[in-house]
């Protein structure tokens, strides 16, 4: 049951930097904290996985500022945000015994995360007068709450 609830939480992270919740979890399974040997997702445990999906992420963080980026809601944003909440989702949920809950979680946790971060960065960026501050908040978010979530583990 907690991988159900952490799964889900990284799969919220996931709706907000979709780059971020992977990473966290790639470490998380680098370090030992998830145990995915011998399943479909003992990838991201692998010595370089945490690395490619940590440039992955700060990428994320950089180019998520810049003026021409689109909407995380749009198709192409949206779907990787639910792929990524899935794929972390489930290697928390494999760890605790629970795959498919943890998958079905992490693609709940991404949808909500995409929909309400969406619409708490525009309230923060409207009360901030601008939408830098609010993004920068929201990768705090994002990056404290994967650490979090990934030291929760079980």
């Amino acid at each position: 049951m907690v991988a159900v609830l952490l799964a889900l939480l990284i799969g919220a992270v996931a709706g907000l930097r979709s780059m971020t919740a992977p990473a966290a979890v790639s470490w998380a399974a680098a370090l030992g904290l998830l145990h995915l040997e011998g399943t479909w997702l003992a990838f991201l445990g692998y010595r370089a996985t945490p690395w490619i999906l940590t440039v992955l992420a700060i990428g994320e963080l950089i180019v998520d500022k810049l003026p021409s980026t689109p909407s995380r809601k749009e198709p192409a944003g949206f779907g990787t945000r639910i792929v990524t909440g899935v794929l972390s989702g489930a290697a928390i949920g494999a760890s605790g015994g629970s795959l498919w809950g943890g998958l079905a979680a992490g693609a709940v946790g991404a949808v909500a995360g995409t929909l309400g971060g969406a619409t708490v960065r525009a309230r923060l960026a409207k009360a901030l007068g601008k939408d830098r501050p609010a993004a920068l908040i929201e990768d705090a978010v994002a990056v404290l709450g994967s650490a979090l979530i990934v030291g929760a583990i079980p």
